[in-house]
């Protein structure tokens, strides 16, 4: 599951979850620098890898708190964050997953429209195995920075 780089705090409160790691993925440019992300050139998203234990934690619930915890109906914006690279999207590892999160994002979309929300989900879903790992001041990053600015709030469906 991959989401904002500001995300990966969402995912340490998570029982099951066993470690995360910031990077880029989904574009076409290998091994970027997070300048080279920011010229929205390489065509990546800044993300979060999400490694967790499949015995005590479902994909189904990573993709709960991936959908609760930012904003999908926004393109290529996150709070003040904007740009191609701050996307929402969900890298998955296979077929079986891709079709997880595609369902879970038709239940999602509904639920917003119920809701009354009028924008639709524009998360990219797409099958995506490469990942490049953010530099070390990303990694873990508020919580390094306890004041630093966090862009996700929660999507409340």
């Amino acid at each position: 599951v991959s989401t904002q780089s500001t995300g990966e705090r969402r995912f340490w409160q998570v029982k099951g979850v066993y470690s995360t790691h910031v990077g880029y993925a989904g574009g076409h440019t290998k091994d970027p620098d997070y300048r080279q992300v920011c010229s929205e050139r390489t065509g990546h998203a800044e993300v979060v890898r999400v490694i967790y234990e499949p015995d005590n934690l479902s994909y189904g619930d990573l993709l709960k708190v991936f959908w609760e915890n930012h904003d999908p109906t926004t393109l290529n914006q996150q709070g003040n964050d904007r740009g191609t690279q701050y996307r929402s999207a969900i890298y998955c590892t296979d077929e079986e997953q891709l079709k997880e999160a595609q369902a879970s994002a038709a239940v999602y979309g509904t639920n917003l429209k119920e809701g009354g929300v009028k924008q639709g989900i524009t998360t990219e879903i797409k099958v995506e195995n490469e990942f490049y790992y953010a530099e070390d001041y990303h990694q873990q990053y508020l919580h390094k920075n306890s004041g630093g600015y966090c862009s996700m709030r929660d999507c409340v469906i």
